[in-house]
């Protein structure tokens, strides 16, 4: 079943109402969401873009383009509005993010200074359910980001990221993994209980 423009961006607009936790989105009265998007600049991005998409899909000539063109020198993000994104979309700063995909999957994080995009040929990153990218993060090409992942901030993404797992470094590699904690030499990884412990 192929959600609608209100419903989608209910679940995003969830987001925000605790900024970047999961909300059941039939907490978002249409009241309540008028004044998160008062509140929310990113928020209103969003829905520009979902808008934009309903337009694409509807394969109505122009405006899509100049609803992208308008997120663009409004918001500062740089979003293909054909993509198809999951509800409970969370970007919190959209000035100087890219993001070019084959698909995102339901409630992922994007923090800032993002690019997901092509690398050396046109191909272009999927990104699954439940991903957190960090700060300044890039993941490029023909790629698949696992459910669940967790991309570090500054990493560079150009592997397929397995579910579950968290990547770091330049280029980025899996440091742990849902269950356990995997350290590479001279990283020092959080664990579970929030101490660092330093390869040998």
């Amino acid at each position: 079943m192929v959600k609608g423009v209100w419903q989608l961006f209910r679940e995003d607009a969830s987001r925000w109402i605790i900024q970047g936790t999961l909300t059941p989105a039939a907490q978002v009265t249409f009241l309540r969401a008028i004044v998160l998007l008062y509140r929310y600049r990113a928020l209103r991005a969003t829905l520009w873009f979902r808008i934009g998409g309903w337009f694409q899909r509807q394969r109505v000539p122009l405006i899509p383009g100049i609803i992208q063109r308008r997120i663009t020198t409004v918001y500062g993000l740089e979003i293909e509005v054909g993509i198809p994104i999951g509800g409970g979309f969370y970007i919190a700063h959209p000035v100087g993010t890219v993001i070019a995909s084959r698909g995102i999957g339901e409630n992922c994080s994007i923090i800032s200074s993002v690019t997901i995009g092509m690398r050396n040929e046109w191909a272009f990153p999927k990104i699954g359910y439940n991903v957190f990218i960090g700060a300044g993060a890039r993941v490029l090409g023909g790629i698949t980001v696992g459910d669940n992942a967790v991309v570090g901030a500054n990493a560079v993404v150009i592997e397929d990221v397995p579910a579950g797992a968290t990547v770091v470094g330049i280029p980025a590699k899996v440091v742990r993994r849902t269950g356990d904690t995997i350290s590479l030499p001279g990283i020092k990884v959080p664990d579970y209980c929030g101490e660092e412990t330093k390869s040998a």
